[in-house]
Formats: structure tokens, C-alpha cells, sequence
């Protein structure tokens, strides 16, 4: 079978590229990588990532971080219908897992629109690669026995429209992605919904890179704890007891000077 077998002209593949690290990216998106004509790829995208990419590929960055947006929505939308129907093998790189808060509907209705043949290879979502990193479950018999994923993006100026009753379920893990900016008011409203304060928390930055970054904490030092972490870079929170299972020694670059009791 040859490169190009793994698409057909005018299909379009949303690929999953992981937290990152290129080593984490199924087969399967490696080879729809190698394969294609084209390529549209999001700003969490890794280097590593796009450092597969063959030189004969054709790339366009439609990259959008909160507040600044290099492409809307509908103009991705746009450049993927008319790629489709240049008859061009298309890719649509996402970071993480396109099923995983990556606006992967809007863009599947967009192409179905038009008779386009679109189909989806799953990723690594970031609460998997921090919990990987981090040595702990997500899940835990008899203390963590959901996983709620959320995502902490809003409108700047806008609280955050989410059921805080349901989120601050002590027997649950809570994954909330996008949560930096949002982190005072997670903190605030969890335990104003009964949490208690002192909830296991691990905030992870640019989970599975070289300059990953993790601190545990608890829910009522979030707010001072994230000051730690850059704007603008990918930022994961769990909150949950299952946090605290981690029985082996932290990984390298998890820190838990920021566990302080209070």
C-alpha cells in the first residue's frame, strides 16, 4: 500500500495530534501525515509534531488562542470545504483528541454539507498524558469512580456557565481544560458548591514536552498557585482525591512545594 492510499482525493481526515510529544501520536495519524496533500493545523500542535510533516506537504496554520484568533471559525470551515473540493488529500491536525473540546462538529457538518468523505483518528486528550506524567489515575475504586471533563473557555468578562452542584462531586475526578484564567473562580464556586478547600489539585502546563511543568496543590490555593504558570500556554487542571493516590515518587518536574496546609 502506498502513502496515499490511506486517503482517497477530496477526504478529509481530523487527526488527533496528542498533548504534544510526537512519540504519543497513534500510527495511524503518522501515516495520514505522510500522506497527505495538505494540512491545516491548530496551535497546539507540537513542533515535534509538525516537524514529521514531509517538505512536499502543503501547510497552513489556522491556529486560535483565546483572544487571539489567526482564523474564525467559519473561515476554517471555508479552507476545508474548498480543499475538499479541490479533490486535495486532506488533514485537519487538532491538538489532543479532536472528539475533546476541538470544535471538530462544526467543521464535520461543514464538510458533510457538501458530500465530503470526513472521518476522524483519535488522539491522546490531555488529562491522559498529565495523568500519565504525574503517575496517578484518573479513576480510583471506592474514592474516584467518574472522570468529568470540562472546559473552563469563556467569553472574557463572562462567568463561566457551568453546573457547579454536579462538578463538586467528591467521588469524581474533574478535568477542566483551558482552566488558567479561569482558576480563581473554579476555585471560588466548587467549594462554594461544597467541595471542601482542601481537595487534591494538580495543575499541569505543555503536558508530555521537555518543559512540562506540574504543581500540586489543594482547591483553596488555586487561585495563588496558578500565578505560577505562563499565560497563553496549554494549562490542565484536576481536581479530585484521586490526585493524591500518586504512592511512588513524584516524576521528574512535578513539585509539590505548593501542597502547603493552611
Amino acid at each position: 500500500m502506498q502513502p496515499n492510499d490511506f486517503i482517497a482525493p477530496g477526504e478529509v481526515w481530523l487527526v488527533g495530534a496528542g498533548p504534544g510529544d510526537p512519540d504519543l501520536l497513534t500510527r495511524k495519524a503518522e501515516k495520514l501525515i505522510a500522506a497527505a496533500e495538505i494540512i491545516f493545523y491548530d496551535a497546539l500542535v507540537g513542533t515535534g509534531v509538525l516537524d514529521l510533516i514531509p517538505a512536499h506537504v502543503e501547510v497552513v496554520s489556522v491556529g486560535k488562542r483565546s483572544g487571539r484568533h489567526s482564523k474564525d471559525q467559519q473561515t476554517i470551515d471555508q479552507m476545508l470545504v474548498a480543499a475538499s473540493l479541490a479533490g486535495k488529500r486532506v488533514v485537519r491536525l487538532k491538538g489532543g483528541d479532536p472528539a475533546m473540546f476541538a470544535r471538530a462538529t462544526e467543521e464535520i457538518m461543514a464538510l458533510r454539507a457538501i458530500g465530503a468523505y470526513v472521518r476522524i483518528c483519535p488522539g491522546v486528550t490531555a488529562a491522559s498524558a498529565v495523568a500519565a506524567s504525574a503517575g496517578i489515575s484518573l479513576s480510583l475504586r471506592g474514592i474516584a469512580r467518574r472522570v468529568q471533563f470540562v472546559t473552563a473557555h469563556s467569553r472574557r468578562g463572562q462567568a463561566l456557565d457551568l453546573d457547579w452542584n454536579a462538578l463538586a462531586d467528591p467521588a469524581c475526578t474533574l478535568a477542566v481544560y483551558m482552566g488558567r484564567d479561569a482558576a480563581p473562580e473554579l476555585s471560588r464556586a466548587l467549594i462554594a458548591a461544597g467541595l471542601p478547600g482542601a481537595t487534591p489539585v494538580l495543575v499541569a502546563c505543555d503536558a508530555s514536552l521537555p518543559q512540562e511543568q506540574m504543581l500540586r496543590t489543594r482547591l483553596d490555593l488555586l487561585p495563588l498557585v496558578i500565578q505560577s504558570f505562563v499565560e497563553d500556554r496549554p494549562t490542565l487542571i484536576l481536581i479530585g482525591e484521586a490526585v493524591a493516590q500518586a504512592h511512588l515518587a513524584p516524576p521528574a518536574g512535578v513539585m509539590a512545594g505548593a501542597m502547603v496546609q493552611g
